[in-house]
Formats: C-alpha cells, sequence, structure tokens
C-alpha cells in the first residue's frame, strides 16, 4: 500500500486563473457571501482534506474591469464557516507587513476555539508601495529582505502572546472569587528591530496550544523564514529546500504547490484552460508549477512527490467550482484507490491530522525550571 498523502486546497475567489470567475458554473454574485465560502470548504471537507488556506490581500489589483476586485477578510471567514465544518483545518492568510501581531494572535486563537482546535495561520508580507499607501504609516519600497525578517520576528510575537496563558491559568472559582491564578499569565516581553509587545495576551491559551503556522517559499528569504517561523513551508519546487527542514530544529513539514486545471482527458483540461486564457487575454502563469491534465495523471504526479520525500501537497484550482470538485471527486477516490489517503478524519485537531504533537508552554517551563 502507497504511503498516505497529506492534501489541501487554496481557497481564492472564482479560483486562481484571473478569468476564472466568467466560467458558466462560477458564482461571482456570491463572492462577497458567506454561503459562498461555507460551500467551498464543506466542498474540501466532503473530500476529507487536511486543511484548507484562504487567500487574502490588501492590494488594489490591476486597474481593469474584467477582473475580479474586492474581497472579504480570510480570517473572519474562517471564523464564520468553522462552525459548519467538523474535521478539517482552516488556515486563513495574514499579511505581517501591514498587520499587528497581538491583534493576530487573538484573532487566531479566537478562531482556534471556534473550530475546537482546527486553526492555522500562511503568513505573508506585502512589498507593493500602493498597498502601503491604504495604510500611510510607512515608507515604500523596502528591501524584501527586511520584509521577511520583520515577519518572522512578527509570528514569534504571535507564538509568545498564544504562551502567555499556560493551559491552567483559569481557574474559575466563584466561592473563592478567583477567576485566573495571576501567576500563570505571563510578559513576554519581547523588543526587537520592529516590534515592542510587553504582553501578555487578553485570550486564553488556543486549545493546540499553538496552532499551525504556514508560510510559502519563493525564494531564499522565504526559505529562512519558513526555518526560522513556520511549521509548515508550501514550495513550488521541493528540491529547492533539502536539507533545510532538518536545519529548522523542530518538525518542518514540505508542502508542494501546485495550480491544478483538471478534466476527464488531458486535451479537455488544456482546452480548458487556454479558453480561459483567451479571456483574460494572456496566457495564465503563475509563482508555482501549473498542471495540466487528469486526477489519474495528478494523482500520478503526487506519489512520486511522496516518494521524494514531500510531506504533502497544496493546490489551487485553476476555476471554482470544477477544479475544487475535480480534486475532491476525482483525485482523492483515485488516491483511495491506490490505498494512498484516508477514509476519515482520524484526529480533533489539525496539528493531530499532521501529525504533530501539541507543544509545551515555554513560559510553564521556564517557571517550573525545564
Amino acid at each position: 500500500m502507497a504511503q498516505g498523502v497529506h492534501l489541501t486546497v487554496a481557497l481564492e475567489g472564482a479560483g486562481w486563473h484571473p478569468a476564472a470567475w466568467r466560467e458558466p458554473e462560477a458564482r461571482p454574485g456570491e463572492l462577497v457571501t458567506a454561503g459562498y465560502w461555507s460551500d467551498l470548504v464543506g466542498e474540501a471537507e466532503r473530500g476529507l482534506l487536511d486543511f484548507v488556506t484562504i487567500h487574502d490581500s490588501f492590494a488594489p489589483g490591476p486597474d481593469r474591469a474584467d477582473l475580479v476586485r474586492g474581497r472579504l477578510d480570510a480570517v473572519q471567514i474562517a471564523s464564520r464557516v468553522a462552525p459548519r465544518t467538523r474535521g478539517i483545518g482552516l488556515v486563513p492568510a495574514a499579511i505581517a507587513t501591514h498587520t499587528e501581531p497581538f491583534h493576530l494572535s487573538k484573532s487566531i486563537a479566537t478562531l482556534d476555539y471556534v473550530s475546537l482546535g482546527r486553526a492555522g495561520l500562511s503568513v505573508e508580507i506585502s512589498g507593493d508601495p500602493d498597498t502601503a499607501e491604504h495604510f500611510g504609516r510607512r515608507e515604500f519600497p523596502q528591501p524584501e529582505d527586511d520584509l521577511y525578517d520583520e515577519a518572522a520576528d512578527y509570528v514569534e510575537v504571535v507564538r509568545r502572546l498564544w504562551d502567555s496563558w499556560e493551559d491552567d491559568a483559569e481557574i474559575r472559582d466563584a466561592a473563592t472569587g478567583r477567576f485566573i491564578d495571576r501567576e500563570k499569565l505571563h510578559y513576554i516581553d519581547f523588543i526587537g528591530k520592529w516590534f515592542s509587545v510587553k504582553g501578555p495576551s487578553i485570550t486564553p491559551r488556543p486549545p493546540q496550544g499553538q496552532p499551525l503556522v504556514a508560510a510559502f517559499a519563493r525564494n531564499e528569504a522565504g526559505y529562512r523564514l519558513a526555518e526560522r517561523a513556520a511549521d509548515i513551508v508550501f514550495v513550488a519546487e521541493p528540491a529547492a529546500l533539502r536539507g533545510r527542514a532538518e536545519r529548522a530544529g523542530r518538525p518542518l513539514l514540505v508542502f508542494a504547490d501546485l495550480v491544478v486545471f483538471l478534466d476527464e482527458d488531458e486535451r479537455k483540461a488544456a482546452s480548458r484552460k487556454a479558453r480561459l486564457d483567451e479571456l483574460a487575454g494572456a496566457e495564465y502563469t503563475a509563482d508555482t508549477r501549473i498542471f495540466t491534465g487528469t486526477p489519474a495523471g495528478l494523482a500520478d504526479e503526487l506519489l512520486a512527490l511522496r516518494e521524494a520525500g514531500v510531506t504533502g501537497f497544496r493546490l489551487r484550482p485553476g476555476a471554482i467550482p470544477h477544479d475544487l470538485t475535480a480534486i475532491t471527486r476525482g483525485l482523492v477516490p483515485e488516491l483511495r484507490r491506490r490505498g494512498a489517503f484516508r477514509d476519515g478524519y482520524d484526529a480533533p485537531t489539525l496539528r493531530g491530522l499532521l501529525g504533530l504533537t501539541r507543544p509545551a508552554n515555554r513560559y510553564a517551563d521556564q517557571r517550573s525550571g525545564k
């Protein structure tokens, strides 16, 4: 039996192709509704995928009338759909460049509570000067290496805040009038180049202790961010990360990233992408690999990469719902026929699904002298 694979999908509006919203099956009038996103995540859960990432951006985008403009907040989407799901992980994107780690730590901790331990965070940067003008707080452009180093410090602050409450800090004893044990709340006292955060958080430690942190590595600076700060790294070329996971000094799961256009035969899949390219006025390219073919052909490729040491795969559907359902109703059954995919969720938390243990609280360890 082939070793099982981990699968996730990256959700982005009507799909990752810019003309996807013009497909007959698309629902462009519902992109800013809760029901639309509940349907997408529900479909991913029916396919028993490990988790979904929900894309986000503050960028205004190209000034074109034929492209989708406007989006909902990724963390808010995840919190809305969490009570409607039971097994799938929810990993919204957060732009570290223009948000505050204190606020985000609270939001993701809340998501972990709402989802009963299925939350994560996909940390991203933004070096776009036009986006910076939305906020007006910083001068751009800035060196990309600095933005990635800032993101690593951002995640460190978030992680310390998640640990700033020990697991048993809440006493809730009405008889004695003690709600918390003050000795088990901790200042994080983080002082760095970009942040000075005293803490503690105002939200108790999340159910997972530390929700999962993911990062996409497209260059050397991105690889360093993943090594320093992430539990999961999405990569376009898995070979480029060889040896780095070990240097991280902790479990670092490597997920190969692919945009997919799937159909019942290769010619049909290629024809559909070509038609979308024509509608968009240019050939679609991406910052990662593009697969055009059948679910069976994609299964062959994924299993070959799995044998080469990849932990899992993040698939970006070119058009939704077509390519999303091709994953859940075509690829997943194909992998299951080959003994390479599970028949149900076998752990209640996202960390458990991915084989990661619940980490000890750093401040509790320090207090006990460990």
